[in-house]
């Protein structure tokens, strides 16, 4: 019988809730079959099974909390004879136990004084990665929870972690190289593991790599618990808090940086967040510096040689979906120009207040509710076509995703429910999701669910543009840069107006020219007088 014990989800998270077993035990199950829905401070994260076989016990049940590298479930391999759990495996939940996938042969067969990470499951389906870059080198000393490589899927950039103390020993896969999910990642003498032979013999000969994580060992104790309590955060630069905490500053609109936490190295504790809420505290969220997610590259040799760089991670993910989108949805495109003269002069008015509430107030939040209620006229740009095609799926929510050129590549973060938010609220979304994006660091949650697309192409100085739909979108629209030029008034005289051109593409299955020309005039009608929006709101 073997033990799956709970895989690193990313991003320093060490427990999840779970949502719902999609097996029970007795159930026979296939490789790679969903077996269990989590909940991290994230998303909803989908839990496969690493092979074939029977399960014999479920350890955690619906509602409770599962730590990550902490048994989930045991199961019994196919073609592997039925025994009854020993006392040893009865207990694993209080020990450290065999990943699910077997170590290779490189691994140490004396007494296992090195043992293997295996890279977990990302989520969603993703079965490699492209290793950003090694945290640590061979022979580094790690603590348990420590960032030891960056990853880069197609959707972003993850963080893994050391799942416990000790000396690493090897890196498996090179930075630049591509790395398989449930293959060995790295290896490590665990710290209180007995001292072997191979052991001896790997640190002796990477004397320069042990000799610089010393001076890092020699540091005092006290010195680093202080330095990490004052930051309010662990002691590699994460805030630990527990699913349902985080879950409770979501539904408060607080973010984790703001509530100062009183558990072990900054931990934020439920007490923690009830008590801000009761102070009203207004503290703002604390900014984490952008980490530069280089692309691997093959260095050319000679003058004039071709640079070849893999196509991967998020690039790779857009050119499979733009290929996807323009081969099989039909475009069409239609123009238009936009007078937000007016909205230039009221968004001045408002930044004072805005900045009050920390928000930065850009023409993206005017843009996203003037869409919103434009939506309610024509609700089939906010619908998609089933996979049959037979059917129009009216979609209940306004959900704007907007086109953002990271660091990691082009993200699509959307904001959800738009027609229930303020402009100050979308602000405060647009500010956040826009922050991720250029890290590369987007939540799955606010890249999945997205209606209708802005792209902002005037950010970058282009004033015109043909889009690709994100589908399963029915539209998008390109926004160019205002240019301040001549126009007639009423009267006749030529007055300098503050002109903006864009751009439409849609799904010519469901959208005809006649529907797309209506929509967008009753969004430029928002746009171009925008105190008539104070009409609609709710």
């Amino acid at each position: 019988m073997t033990d799956f014990k709970l895989p690193d989800i990313g991003e320093g998270i060490v427990e999840c809730e779970v949502v719902e077993w999609r097996i029970k035990e007795g159930d026979v199950i296939e490789e790679d079959q969903p077996v269990v829905e989590v909940m991290t401070d994230k998303a909803l994260v989908e839990i496969t099974a690493p092979e074939a076989g029977r399960v014999t016990r479920l350890y955690v049940p619906k509602g409770e909390i599962a730590k990550v590298h902490a048994p989930l479930f045991a199961y019994e391999a196919e073609g592997e004879a039925p025994a009854e759990p020993s006392a040893q495996q009865r207990s694993s939940n209080k020990e450290e136990v065999t990943p699910p996938e077997p170590a290779p042969s490189t691994a140490s067969p004396s007494g296992g004084a090195s043992k293997d990470f295996i890279l977990p499951d990302i989520g969603e389906g993703i079965v490699e990665c492209e290793v950003v870059e090694w945290r640590i080198a061979e022979g580094d000393m790690i603590e348990e929870d420590q960032p030891v490589v960056d990853v880069m899927t197609d959707k972003a950039l993850v963080e893994i972690t050391a799942p416990e103390a000790g000396r690493v020993t090897r890196l498996y896969v090179a930075k630049g190289e591509i790395a398989r999910v449930h293959a060995p990642l790295f290896a490590y003498a665990p710290e209180h593991a007995e001292d072997t032979g191979e052991t001896a013999s790997t640190a002796s000969s990477l004397p320069q790599s042990a000799a610089r994580q010393a001076p890092r060992s020699d540091m005092p104790a006290t010195s680093s618990a202080s330095a990490s309590q004052a930051s309010g955060q662990g002691p590699h630069g994460r805030i630990p808090a527990s699913p349902a905490v985080r879950r409770l500053l979501r539904e408060h609109g607080l973010r984790l940086e703001q509530v100062p936490g009183s558990g072990k190295q900054g931990r934020v504790l439920k007490e923690d967040v009830q008590a801000f809420l009761e102070r009203g505290d207004t503290a703002a969220a604390a900014s984490t510096p952008a980490r530069e997610a280089v692309p691997s590259t093959r260095p050319a040799t000679g003058e004039g040689e071709v640079r070849v760089e893999p196509l991967r991670g998020v690039r790779a993910a857009m050119a499979r979906q733009m290929v996807a989108s323009a081969s099989t949805i039909p475009h069409f495109q239609y123009g238009e120009e936009l007078d937000v003269t007016e909205l230039l002069a009221m968004r001045e008015r408002l930044k004072p207040e805005a900045q009050a509430f920390d928000a930065r107030l850009t023409l993206m939040p005017f843009f996203m509710k003037a869409m919103a209620l434009a939506v309610r006229d024509f609700p089939i740009l906010n619908s998609r076509l089933n996979e049959a095609g037979d059917e129009i799926h009216y979609l209940p929510s306004c959900n704007i995703g907007m086109a953002v050129d990271g660091k990691a590549g082009l993200m699509v973060p959307n904001v959800k429910g738009v027609e229930r938010l303020t402009l100050l609220e979308i602000a405060g979304e647009i500010q956040r999701l826009t922050a991720e994006a250029r890290e590369g660091r987007v939540a799955s949650s606010d890249l999945r669910g997205g209606t209708i697309t802005i792209s902002n192409i005037g950010a970058l100085g282009g004033t015109y543009a043909a889009p690709i739909i994100n589908a399963p979108e029915v539209a998008i629209v390109a926004i160019g840069k205002t240019q301040w030029l001549p126009r007639f008034d009423a009267q006749g005289a030529v007055v300098k107006r503050a002109i903006m051109s864009v751009t439409w593409a849609g799904d010519h299955r469901l959208i005809d020219g006649g529907t797309i020309a209506r929509f967008c005039n009753t969004w430029k009608g928002y746009l171009e007088a925008p105190e008539t929006m104070l009409l609609h709101l709710g």
